[in-house]
């Protein structure tokens, strides 16, 4: 794997014991806690652009989710060790390690769906809550199975294996780059740098981590989904500051505004903040986003 470390400056690569496995994090500032969780097909690195910053005025952690980075990736069939509520356990685990039973956490793409479940499986744990450019998971799929979305990668990666691992394996790097050009809004790579771009490469032809993260979305497609609905059968929300943080390409759409749509489900008091770029918001535009999540975290 890439080390990372000179994205981090003045952070402690650390390694911590998750509920099942190894979890390589950076560590680094002081203040109120604070963790960062990536999402696909990412790594940690993906926050180094905000780490540093935030990290001014807090204690900042940013892990590799099991499965991804570093961190340990456990076997796994139909998604039963990487559905959100057991991923978060990792979090809820290290952060514990470092002496943190309360956080502020900010998740991006599949790690904000481990955020939003950890907020709604253990209230009071998180302090603070900031989604970046997702939707819920339940929503994601009521609209796929009501052809008003497309399945595209979510019905592809969710499929039963080892289809989508043989097919990935073909040409990994072309598979998770298209991805990730297609969801900035320049079309390309350009705004990740170099060394994040090794970072997240190096867990591309890995065939573990291609199955892991395959394992993430049979996750969403089962036991997540299963976990949304029934949090929503029973009326339950999230009670700790929520804000959404989306791009101005990616989410939006003719018929969803994002906001709205958290507001009738999970968080009815969420605050947001659309700033610029596609999907990838803490890589281009990286100053928008700091600055709304600085603002967030200190009020």
């Amino acid at each position: 794997m890439t080390d990372t470390s000179a994205l981090f400056p003045g952070f402690t690569a650390r390694w911590l014991d998750g509920d099942e496995g190894r979890i390589f994090a950076h560590v680094g500032g002081e203040g109120p806690p604070l963790v960062l969780i990536h999402g696909f097909p990412q790594t940690h690195a993906m926050w180094h652009r905000l780490a540093p910053a935030l990290a001014k005025a807090h204690t900042v952690v940013c892990p590799d989710l099991r499965g991804y980075g570093w961190s340990s990736a456990p076997e796994s069939a139909q998604g039963e060790r990487y559905s959100k509520r057991e991923m978060g356990k990792d979090i809820v685990a290290i952060m514990e390690q470092l002496g943190h039973v309360t956080f502020a956490t900010a998740g991006h793409d599949r790690g904000a769906r481990v955020a939003y479940r950890l907020a709604l499986d253990h209230p009071g744990r998180i302090v603070k809550l900031a989604l970046l450019d997702i939707l819920p998971t339940f929503f994601v799929w009521r609209r796929i199975k009501a052809g008003l979305a497309p399945a595209a990668h979510w019905g592809f990666l969710a499929g039963p294996r080892p289809a989508p691992e043989t097919e990935i394996g073909k040409n990994p790097q072309a598979y998770f780059e298209g991805l990730m050009a297609k969801w900035c809004k320049s079309g390309t790579l350009d705004a990740f740098s170099p060394t994040a771009m090794r970072s997240y490469r190096a867990g591309f032809g890995d065939p573990s981590r291609i199955s892991a993260m395959c394992e993430d979305y049979r996750a969403g497609a089962g036991l997540d989904l299963a976990a949304d609905e029934a949090d929503l059968a029973a009326g339950k929300t999230i009670d700790c500051s929520t804000h959404l943080v989306w791009g101005d390409f990616y989410l939006t759409g003719k018929d969803v505004d994002p906001l709205d749509v958290w507001r009738g489900s999970f968080a009815p008091q969420a605050t947001g903040t659309k700033v610029g770029g596609g999907h990838f918001v803490a890589e281009e535009d990286p100053e928008g986003t700091l600055k709304t999540l600085q603002a967030f975290l200190a009020r």
